[in-house]
């Protein structure tokens, strides 16, 4: 059997699988809190897989693999920073969150605030947020299965993106929270097991010695040592400091990566999922511990695909540095056929990472415009669960037509760094206005819509006027150039804005509510009236 061919069989048992979960989930989901949340029926454990599932994306394992392959120490840069996110996640906002909201990130904004406005910012930060994370799942799944089908024309790839987007609607549409939850944590242990595997079969190939792998990769990569230290992309002579992969750039990154996670809109609706503020902590907790072993993990597959495969001239982005590592390795420990089954299996695993984390991505963004806009801002409130529901639905037929469009345009790009723009955009919107609300007394209504408008504006304004847009290598669009400015990543300049805007829409306004803040406070710290609606 070839390589085509398995894949395609484990693709399709996988999506058969998936759906049957699905359908079976789709039977228990009756209500707005079965929809949303999974009717708040998940432990710790499975909550924490699920957010591992949900975390670990193609960006994870596609993209910092071939960072790593194709800049060495630079690339493991971006392990590190999502990684060390879940401290800000866990610290300050999980159990905090789950005990003052309800279905959303905009239930937790609203509550001691003019709901409206508020809601309406919260909606429009959330989806556009899910848009740009979804723009990396597609593309890294055109690049996955054009590998292991062997598709390289764009017009092949970009119907498997069509594919993929259609497939991700039919989870979300018919499995709501439930099935979702259910196929991130198959996932979950799925890419557990495969990254393991692979891992193993890398360092038993070099006696168990990481000095050894390390060696060889950096003489594999024609760089030598500089390909084992600092400066392989962020930082060079060349890129200067405020340049394109300068410094500064290499600053921007980390603030966006490290404060992102806890603005993440897919990643906040997970802590709705538990019945209580300690089941919150606990799946935070063994999220942490999935996804630290899993970035353990990409420092062997990255190295090792930097040592065993040689990255076609082609693939430039390094997207599939891991299948084609997963075929090496299994070629020189069983022969052809050992490569073949190996390749297959990654690819499957792969895949099902893309669909359960584009499941996740709209649903957030779904579920924000019906509960948020739909039923809180166009009706004011008045409306019933099940309509809520429905609108839920059609929305993420068009939220995941809008992600296809997008992922088509951007094939070409790594997406561990799409990953990372969407990180900037949470942080510089979300993170600043949700700080604010649990822990500032004085934080009103202006403030929240200055943080969320002012944070998410001026990222996206800078991210179109980067070179990411136009005029660097590997722009989204060619043959033009209107960039303005050097910086890859918005972070350090976007984020502090939204800080900023957040304080001084507050302090311009003279509105403040003493006693809602008192009862939120109470709420956030207790978890006392979770579980009623937060509609006010």
């Amino acid at each position: 059997m070839s390589s085509h061919t398995l894949a395609v069989v484990l693709f399709l048992t996988f999506v058969a699988a998936t759906l049957i979960i699905t359908f079976w989930a789709s039977r228990n989901t009756k209500t707005a809190a079965d929809y949303y949340a999974g009717g708040r029926s998940f432990s710790g454990l499975q909550n924490g897989l699920a957010i591992g599932g949900d975390y670990m994306s193609a960006a994870s394992f596609l993209g910092i693999a071939g960072m790593i392959a194709l800049s060495g120490y630079d690339g493991f840069l971006y392990s590190i920073g999502f990684l060390v996110a879940w401290l800000v996640a866990l610290l300050l906002v999980a159990e905090l969150m789950r005990n003052s909201g309800k279905f959303t990130m905009a239930d937790v904004l609203a509550f001691r605030m003019s709901p409206r406005p508020v809601r309406t910012a919260a909606g429009v930060s959330t989806i556009t947020v899910s848009i740009f994370y979804l723009i990396a799942q597609m593309v890294g799944a055109g690049a996955l299965v054009g590998l292991l089908l062997g598709i390289t024309d764009t017009a092949g790839k970009n119907w498997v993106i069509v594919g993929v987007g259609a497939l991700m609607i039919v989870y979300v549409v018919f499995g709501g929270m439930k099935g979702t939850t259910w196929v991130q944590i198959v996932k979950a242990v799925l890419l557990m097991g495969g990254a393991a595997l692979i891992t193993v079969l890398v360092l038993a190939k070099y006696n168990f010695n990481l000095s050894t792998l390390l060696a060889e990769a950096s003489a594999a990569s024609g760089k030598g040592e500089s390909f084992l230290v600092p400066g392989g992309k962020y930082g060079t002579e060349t890129a200067g400091v405020w340049g394109t992969n300068g410094k500064v750039d290499l600053i921007s990154l980390g603030l966006a990566l490290v404060l992102g996670t806890a603005g993440l809109p897919h990643i906040l609706i997970r802590f709705y999922t538990v019945p209580t503020a300690k089941d919150a902590r606990k799946s935070v907790l063994w999220g942490i511990g999935i996804i630290g072993v899993f970035y353990l993990f990409t420092l062997v597959l990255g190295f090792g695909a930097a040592a065993l495969v040689k990255i076609p001239a082609t693939d430039t982005s390094g997207n599939t540095a891991a299948p084609q590592l997963a075929e090496a390795i299994g070629i020189n420990f069983m022969g052809e056929v050992g490569g073949t089954i190996l390749l297959a299996l990654i690819g499957a695993v792969a895949f099902a990472t893309i669909l359960a984390v584009v499941a996740g991505l709209t649903l957030a963004s779904s579920s924000s415009f019906a509960h948020d806009l739909y039923a809180h801002v166009f009706k004011r409130g008045n409306v019933s669960e099940r309509e809520e529901v429905v609108v839920a639905r059609v929305s993420a037929f068009v939220i995941g037509a809008v992600a296809i469009a997008l992922g088509i345009l951007a094939q070409g790009q790594n997406v561990a760094f799409l990953v990372a723009l969407a990180f900037a955009v949470a942080a510089s919107g979300n993170l600043p206005a949700i700080l604010y609300s649990l822990f500032w007394k004085r934080f009103n209504t202006a403030g929240a819509v200055s943080a969320i408008y002012g944070g998410l504006i001026s990222c996206v304004i800078m991210v179109v006027f980067s070179p990411v847009v136009s005029g660097g290598k590997g722009a989204l669009l060619k043959g033009v150039d209107f960039h303005i400015w050097e910086l890859t990543n918005p972070g350090i300049v976007s984020i502090p804005l939204g800080f900023f805007c957040g304080w001084l829409g507050t302090v311009l306004s003279k509105e403040y509510n003493a006693a809602k803040y008192a009862e939120m406070e109470v709420r956030s710290l207790t978890g006392v009236g979770a579980e009623k609606s937060s509609s006010h």
